[in-house]
């Protein structure tokens, strides 16, 4: 991998690649990347959890495109809203899922930590609040996953 800073520009979601889902019943997968290593709109090192569920449609995620689209985030300068919002355009692109929700948690920077949600289901998404009804209002974020 290359040493050299780029823009968020640089992000490439054709490092994504999908697999066919083998089931047409609705089901959820969860994945964790439990430290999403990125840099700051400083350069710094920035570091977050991030959490996605997952819903899929007719595709599902490979996972190893996945960790591979992650790893390139290293050398990219990017704001944690900017970097949650191209990562939700571009698995919704990629995957067109039924649902799909995404949280970063960012580590503490300057003694503020930050979390941040999308979810495709939202009205203010797009979304017809199909799924709400699954949830009781209640939506557990975060999940304990031995990596």
């Amino acid at each position: 991998m290359s040493d050299t800073v780029k823009t968020y520009k640089y992000i490439d979601k054709g490092i994504l690649k999908s697999l066919p889902n083998p089931d047409d019943r609705a089901y959820e997968i969860k994945m964790k990347i439990p430290e999403c290593t990125f840099l700051g709109v400083q350069e710094q090192p920035d570091f977050a959890e991030i959490y996605l569920s997952f819903y899929p449609g007719k595709t599902i995620v490979e996972l190893k495109s996945m960790k591979l689209y992650f790893a390139h985030l290293r050398n990219i300068v990017v704001s944690y809203e900017r970097l949650i919002n191209i990562v939700y355009d571009h698995f919704i692109e990629t995957y067109a899922p039924d649902r799909f929700r995404i949280v970063m948690i960012c580590n503490p920077r300057g003694g503020i930590s930050s979390k941040m949600t999308i979810d495709s289901d939202w009205k203010a998404r797009g979304g017809d609040e199909k799924f709400a009804s699954w949830e009781h209002g209640q939506q557990d974020d975060v999940w304990n996953v031995t990596m």
